[in-house]
C-alpha cells in the first residue's frame, strides 16, 4: 500500500481520507524531520537558560504569569493533559479520531510547535497500528484549540486513557502494548503543542466537506429524476439564461441537468404541457448552486487550515517565540456553519420535490404514488419523516459561531464553537442524506407510472442502480427497509459513480 508522506504542507482532503478510511500508512519526509529536531532544539535551550515563555516555562490560561522551574516542566505537562481531559458524550467514529490525529501530526510537522521527534513518532506508530483513542465528542469551546478532546487523544500515549485496538476498547496502556507502540513521558511544551490546535473540528469538518462534495452532485441527480418523473421544463436550465447571472454554481447546476437529462422523453418544453414549473424545478441551478458555491468556499478554508500551525506559542527562530491566537476556530466555525446552512437548503428543497411527487393534486400521477390508494399508503409518511428531518435541520442550521463564553478566569474571553459548527454540519448532512434518497426512490416509482419513453443519459444510469435494488411497489411493504437500501447507495457513491461513468456531474 503507498505511503502518504506529510510535512504539514501537502496533505490534500483526498488523501486524509485514504488514511482514515482506507487505513494508508503515513510517514514524514525528511526534510519535516530536520525541521521538528530545529525546533525541538530551541525548546530545549528555552529551558536550560530559564528563559520565561508562555506554555513552556509558565502556566497556562489565566495561569499563564505563574513561572515553572525547570525540574517541574516534565509535571506541568503530564498535569495539563490529565486536567484537561473533561470530555463527555459518545465517542467519536473511528474516521474522525484518525482523522484527527493525523491532522496533529502534520501540523506538528511543520516545525514551529516544539515537539520532540521522539513524540511525533509515538503519535505516527499510533496511526499506522492502529491505536485509536476514545474521544468524547463533546467538551471543546473551539478556542485555546480543542483542548479536552485533543487531551483525550494524548491519553494513551502516556499509557492512560481508553483506546481502540484491534476493536477492543482496552485501557491505553495496555492498547499500546498490544499493539507494540512505547508509551512516552512528555517534556517542556510538548502536552500544549499537542492539544492547542483545531485539529478535532477539523477533522470533523474535513470528512463532512468530502462527502458533501459526492452528495451535493448526487442532489442534481435526484432533482433530474424528479424532473422527468413530472415531465418538468428544461428551458428554464437554457446556458443564455445562466450566463446573464454568472454565478459558478447556478451554471455548473444547469450545465449538469441538460447532460444528466440528454435524449430524454419525458421532460418537456415551455408551452408543450405548461408554460412555467414550480420553483423547486425551475431553480434548481440557483439554489443548488448557491450552495455548491458554499461548499467550494467551505472546501479551501478546510485545506488550508489541515496544512495551518494552529498552536501557541508559535516559534518561528530561536529569538522570535511568539503568542497569539492561531488556536482560535473561527475561522472553520463560520465555514461549517455556513456549509450546514448550504446542505440544510439542499434537504429543504428535496422535501418540497417529494412533495410534488408523491401529492396527486400537484401531478398527473396516482395519490402517494400507490396502486390501490387507500388500501395502501404508499409513499404518503415518507414525505411525513422527510419532513421531520429538514425541520431538525433548520434548528441544527443556527449558527454556533454566534455564541461565545468567557472561559479561563476571563482570560479566553472569546471562544468560536467551532467543534460544535463542525459536528452539526455532519448531522444536518446525515439527515439530508436521507431525505434525498427519499425523493429518488419516489422519482423511481413515479416514473414507473409513466409508459412509453426514454430516460436521459445520465439519470437512466442512477435509475438503473436503484432498480437493482429496489423494485417497483406494488403494495404497501416496510418502508424503512428499502429507504435503507437507497440511502446506502448515496452513502457509498453507488449511484454517483454510475452516473459519472457516462456523464461528468460538476461540483
Amino acid at each position: 500500500m503507498e505511503i502518504i508522506h506529510i510535512d504539514g504542507e501537502n496533505l490534500t482532503l483526498e488523501n486524509l481520507v485514504k488514511i482514515c478510511r482506507d487505513d494508508y500508512p503515513i510517514q514524514l519526509t525528511e526534510e519535516a524531520v530536520v525541521k521538528v529536531q530545529k525546533s525541538r532544539d530551541i525548546v530545549d535551550k528555552i529551558v536550560k537558560d530559564s528563559k520565561v515563555i508562555y506554555g513552556i516555562t509558565t502556566g497556562f490560561g489565566k495561569f499563564s504569569d505563574v513561572v515553572i522551574t525547570n525540574e517541574d516542566c516534565k509535571t506541568l505537562q503530564k498535569n495539563l493533559i490529565m486536567s484537561h481531559a473533561c470530555g463527555t458524550g459518545n465517542p467519536l467514529p473511528r474516521d474522525v479520531v484518525r482523522a484527527i490525529m493525523v491532522l496533529r501530526a502534520n501540523a506538528l510537522s511543520k516545525g514551529f510547535s516544539g515537539i520532540s521527534p521522539k513524540t511525533l513518532e509515538c503519535l505516527l506508530q499510533m496511526i499506522n497500528k492502529k491505536v485509536h483513542p476514545v474521544i468524547p465528542e463533546k467538551g471543546s469551546l473551539g478556542a485555546s484549540g480543542d483542548l479536552a478532546p485533543l487531551s483525550h487523544m494524548v491519553l494513551p500515549m502516556l499509557g492512560e486513557g481508553l483506546a481502540e485496538f484491534n476493536g477492543e476498547i482496552l485501557h491505553g496502556k495496555e492498547a499500546m502494548k498490544k499493539a507494540g507502540v512505547d508509551t512516552i513521558e512528555l517534556t517542556a511544551k510538548e502536552g500544549l503543542a499537542l492539544i492547542n490546535g483545531t485539529q478535532v473540528m477539523t477533522a470533523v469538518g474535513a470528512l463532512a466537506i468530502y462527502d458533501s462534495i459526492n452528495f451535493v452532485k448526487v442532489c442534481d441527480i435526484a432533482s433530474a429524476l424528479t424532473i422527468e418523473a413530472l415531465r418538468g421544463i428544461t428551458d428554464a436550465f437554457n446556458p443564455g439564461l445562466h450566463a446573464v447571472r454568472p454565478h459558478k454554481g447556478q451554471i455548473d447546476t444547469a450545465e449538469n441537468l441538460l447532460k444528466l437529462l440528454e435524449n430524454s422523453t419525458l421532460v418537456t418544453s415551455q408551452g408543450e404541457l405548461r408554460v412555467q414549473d414550480a420553483y423547486t424545478l425551475r431553480c434548481v441551478p440557483q439554489v443548488h448552486g448557491a450552495s455548491k458555491d458554499a461548499v467550494n468556499y467551505v472546501k479551501e478554508k478546510v485545506e488550508i487550515e489541515m496544512n495551518a500551525v494552529t498552536d501557541n506559542p508559535i516559534i518561528l527562530d530561536e529569538n522570535t517565540i511568539l503568542s497569539g491566537g492561531n488556536f482560535h476556530g473561527q475561522p472553520m466555525a463560520i465555514s461549517f456553519d455556513f456549509l450546514g446552512i448550504a446542505i440544510s437548503e439542499l434537504a429543504n428543497i428535496s422535501e418540497r420535490r417529494l412533495e410534488r411527487l408523491i401529492n396527486y393534486q400537484l401531478n398527473d400521477l396516482p395519490p402517494f404514488l400507490v396502486k390501490k390508494g387507500g388500501l395502501n399508503s404508499g409513499f404518503m409518511i415518507t414525505q411525513y419523516a422527510a419532513a421531520a428531518l429538514v425541520s431538525e435541520n433548520k434548528i441544527l442550521a443556527h449558527p454556533a459561531s454566534v455564541d461565545s463564553i468567557p472561559s479561563s478566569a476571563n482570560q479566553e474571553d472569546h471562544v468560536s464553537m467551532g467543534t460544535i459548527a463542525a459536528r452539526k454540519s455532519r448531522e444536518i448532512l446525515n439527515n439530508a442524506i436521507r431525505v434525498v434518497s427519499t425523493e429518488i426512490l419516489a422519482a423511481c416509482q413515479a416514473i414507473d407510472f409513466r409508459e412509453n419513453f426514454n430516460l436521459g443519459v445520465g439519470t437512466k444510469e442512477a435509475y438503473k442502480v436503484v432498480r437493482n435494488r429496489v423494485s417497483f411497489i406494488e403494495e404497501d411493504i416496510v418502508m424503512y427497509e428499502v429507504l435503507d437500501k437507497v440511502t446506502e447507495l448515496l452513502e457509498n457513491g453507488e449511484i454517483l459513480k454510475a452516473v459519472e461513468a457516462v456523464t461528468p456531474v460538476k461540483l
